[in-house]
């Protein structure tokens, strides 16, 4: 819908721009990676790809201050995977990956198509991760997109203000379970402002959730298809160390068992240590339950994790996580080494997970880096390399 709507402008300020430059600037860009990724535990699996983003950069200056900007990138993607004793796999698609047109200020912007829209203080358990699904272990950070405007006021004391309508957006995003009801509108906003050594936020969020996608839940409900409403506060500090925190309460108009509210919040903190060419230490604790009401108390599920984060030197850098889930007394380990040459990296990551990876809290890179659910699940090893241009 919204691409159907932004169609005609795009032509206009291409042709535009490409024609005889009206204080257009146009740029080209692209990001080519390559993965083979190998799980050593039995039965052996191995699996490899192919990524190509290309990305369409598009500015003009509208005058008064303002000025006008096109993003436009694809998303193709091959993959292979060889079981063991099984045929081999193959897969290709080709989709877009963001597609916005942006009308803006010093102080006011509007920005319109398929966006990557995010925001919040929390790094590795994220409770208001609501639109996209970066995942901190990918070392691309690539996400889906969501079609909407934005519009956001900056205030002259770094306070600002988020305002957002959804439409066309029928996939689970975020930490959804079901997906938004098909041709129903989303909206919301956030204000943000300074407080102490840090800064504030509060959000909400409204959409209409599909139940009828949850077969074995709907046998139990009177609607398939309820309102749902989120409320979030966040906030981060600088008191000799990083401190925030996030907590988000998501309330559903259904009558299914534990399904009504949802609770998540997260703690963390870094510093960096002065050892070496500098040892930044990133940890956080995380909650997520299901109460019958939004302060009663329920069993939930209970994570932390601690990442560290070391330069070797001008062009090496090692890196860990280390996630605990204290339900289930389960251990997820990755280490990554990175080598960067210019606009070349090389990325070598080894995991040592349970092979059934049931972690709630710690999205997969389904839709990221790799093209299946749960790579990380089990040990192994990953080698990557990434030509930016």
């Amino acid at each position: 819908m919204l691409m159907r709507i932004l169609k005609p402008y795009v032509v206009l300020l291409l042709c535009g721009g490409v024609s005889a430059g009206f204080g257009q600037t146009w740029s080209v860009h692209g990001q080519a990676s390559a993965w083979l990724m190998s799980h050593i535990e039995e039965p052996s699996l191995t699996q490899s790809g192919l990524r190509y983003l290309p990305e369409l950069s598009l500015t003009e200056d509208l005058g008064g201050g303002i000025t006008g900007d096109l993003d436009l990138v694809m998303n193709g993607k091959a993959t292979a995977s060889f079981a063991k004793s099984q045929q081999p796999q193959f897969d290709g698609t080709a989709r877009l990956y963001r597609a916005w047109m942006r009308i803006a200020s010093e102080k006011l912007e509007f920005r319109a198509g398929l966006q990557k829209l995010n925001f919040g203080s929390a790094t590795l358990f994220r409770p208001l991760m609501w639109f996209d699904s970066v995942d901190p272990r990918d070392p691309l950070q690539l996400t889906n997109g969501v079609y909407g405007l934005l519009a956001r006021y900056y205030f002259l004391d770094n306070a600002n203000i988020w305002l957002w309508g959804l439409y066309g957006n029928s996939e689970a995003k975020g930490w959804e379970v079901v997906p938004t009801t098909e041709k129903s509108f989303e909206y919301g906003g956030r204000v943000q402002i300074p407080a102490w050594t840090g800064e504030v936020g509060a959000t909400y969020h409204h959409r209409e959730a599909d139940f009828t996608h949850l077969l074995t839940l709907t046998l139990y409900a009177t609607k398939a298809r309820t309102s749902e409403d989120r409320f979030a506060l966040d906030g981060k500090w600088n008191i000799g160390i990083g401190a925030w925190f996030e907590a988000a309460l998501t309330h559903d108009q259904t009558d299914l068992p534990y399904r009504k509210y949802q609770r998540q919040w997260t703690l963390g903190g870094d510093y960096t240590f002065d050892i070496g060419n500098g040892l930044n230490a990133l940890t956080e604790y995380f909650r997520s339950d299901n109460p019958d009401a939004p302060f009663a108390n329920a069993n939930g599920s209970r994570f932390s994790a601690l990442s560290l984060n070391y330069p070797l030197g001008l062009i090496d850098r090692v890196s860990c996580i280390l996630y605990r889930d204290w339900s289930n007394q389960e251990w997820y380990r990755l280490i990554t080494w990175q080598r960067t040459y210019d606009n070349w990296m090389f990325y070598l990551l080894g995991f040592w997970n349970p092979k059934d990876v049931g972690l709630y809290g710690i999205p997969a890179m389904n839709t990221s880096a790799q093209s299946v659910a749960n790579p990380f699940a089990g040990t192994g090893i990953q080698l990557m390399l990434v030509f930016n241009h």
